[in-house]
């Protein structure tokens, strides 16, 4: 083959890879589409999907974030996605290198760091939560029908400093160790173990939720609608939620696209994870929602829905503390995923852009987070009178990144893709110049990054920011 038909099957950008080092990256098809999946899965699906869902009227609120799924979620995805991988760097380096005449829009990918930042030193106090409560749920401390027990059991977790910095910190080793592995051997690897036992064990307690009598009732609330429920909390709850649940707007997934294959297809992958993560979430509501209803507790329990309300749940059942020990088990494997992409957004943009190999860079990563997420860690506790905006460090963490950070990282790829990097380059990346069949779906995909989906992101800041309260 000549050099000239060589070239012009490459994807645009891909020129800057001969900048940078060599690179590990994802070695399967498959591997691409798990790690993705892994990454968009997080404790979204067993926490704050039910929560959400509990909470805005069920059904009704389940076709909202559906369609805005489709409207907002996929585009913005295969957009980041497209761009890491032209670039073939971390999110800062593919920012920079898709950007024409050196215009700052490499501070988007900035944002997406440090919102990855500030999204890891308050998401591992919680899963390190979740890994405490495996060992609560083995030992029997957890099961009980008594609202005092479990909240007391809850508050003695969240309330002593050590404890709170121990199992953080231990949560920090686990998913450093996966990033430590690099790419190939590490995130494609564990995400292909994990997220099948994910499902299993999801199944498994979702067959068990089915057998209640009364559970009928929680199936009725997931999927029957009830129109009168639509409220516009409920519109911008579930725009909000199809907005966060695919790990978009915070460099994840400029990451993880820099290190797909050439030829991997990158829309019908964003449709894969989207569906696929859409369908882990529904699982995870019947495997919840039917036993909440089968034992008469409420549905809009809100935060508090996993560690109080689920112990008493299924200790409510038989056999309930076995089931309760494999769901804090699905938790915390799906909360993996999550971390490891999040982590992976801090470690290759150390190792790239500041030059330090990556063993250090990952080792550096994991120490600034040990010392960054102490803040939340000890908000309940030693830290728990000090505030800023009226927001303890967790509340505040949360808030900045979720409300601020990611909205406006999501509305700036929109502007940028769909009118900076344009309509060529775009076709480009996602028909692999031309070599894949989806020319009408990818015309229709601009149209929403154009058109829609920056509206719809602008709608979903304004209500972070409280406009519309």
């Amino acid at each position: 083959m000549s050099s000239s038909s060589q070239a012009s099957q490459q994807v645009p950008g891909s020129e800057f890879k001969e900048k940078l080092p060599l690179r590990d990256g994802f070695s399967t098809r498959l591997g691409v589409v798990l790690a993705t999946l892994g990454s968009a899965v997080g404790l979204g699906n067993i926490w704050k999907f039910p929560t959400l869902t509990g909470s805005s009227g069920g059904a009704v609120f389940i076709i909202i974030y559906v369609i805005s799924v489709l409207l907002i979620g996929i585009p913005v995805m295969v957009s980041e996605l497209a761009i890491g991988r032209s670039a073939h760097a971390n999110a800062v380096d593919s920012m920079r290198a898709s950007t024409p005449n050196k215009a700052p829009w490499w501070l988007i990918g900035a944002l997406g760091i440090l919102s990855a930042f500030l999204i890891m030193g308050f998401y591992t106090e919680v899963a390190g939560w979740v890994f405490a409560y495996i060992f609560k749920a083995m030992s029997g401390s957890i099961l009980s029908t008594s609202s005092e027990v479990t909240t007391a059991a809850f508050t003695s977790l969240v309330t002593n400093p050590v404890l709170s910095l121990v199992w953080q910190w231990v949560d920090l080793v686990i998913v450093g160790a996966v990033i430590l592995f690099g790419v190939s051997k590490g995130i494609e690897r564990v995400t292909k173990t994990l997220i099948p036992v994910l499902l299993v064990l999801l199944i498994v307690v979702a067959i068990r939720s089915l057998t209640l009598p009364g559970a009928g009732e929680g199936l009725e609330f997931l999927f029957k609608p009830d129109l009168s429920k639509v409220t516009a909390s409920t519109l911008l709850a579930g725009v909000g939620l199809a907005f966060f649940k695919l790990s978009i707007g915070m460099g994840a997934m400029i990451t993880y696209g820099s290190y797909f294959r050439q030829d991997q297809n990158i829309s019908g992958t964003a449709l894969r994870v989207a569906f696929s993560d859409m369908s882990i979430a529904l699982l995870a509501g019947v495997a919840i929602f039917p036993a909440v209803f089968a034992y008469g507790f409420q549905p809009d329990a809100g935060p508090s829905l996993v560690f109080l309300t689920i112990p008493s749940v299924f200790a409510s059942m038989p056999a309930g503390n076995f089931f309760m020990v494999i769901f804090f088990i699905l938790t915390f494997i799906a909360s993996i995923g999550a971390q490891v992409s999040l982590l992976e957004v801090l470690v290759s943009y150390v190792n790239e852009h500041l030059k330090i190999n990556r063993k250090a860079a990952t080792v550096y990563s994991m120490l600034g987070l040990a010392v960054f997420g102490s803040l939340a860690a000890l908000s309940s506790s030693l830290l728990s009178n000090v505030k800023l905006f009226g927001l303890t460090f967790f509340d505040l963490f949360d808030f900045t990144s979720s409300n601020i950070f990611l909205p406006v990282g999501g509305l700036f790829i929109c502007i940028f893709v769909g009118w900076v990097w344009g309509k060529e380059k775009f076709f480009a990346a996602l028909t692999n110049n031309g070599s894949l069949n989806n020319q009408g779906f990818v015309s229709f995909l601009f149209f929403l990054i154009r058109f829609v989906s920056p509206v719809l992101v602008l709608l979903v800041l304004l209500n972070g920011l409280g406009v519309f309260s």
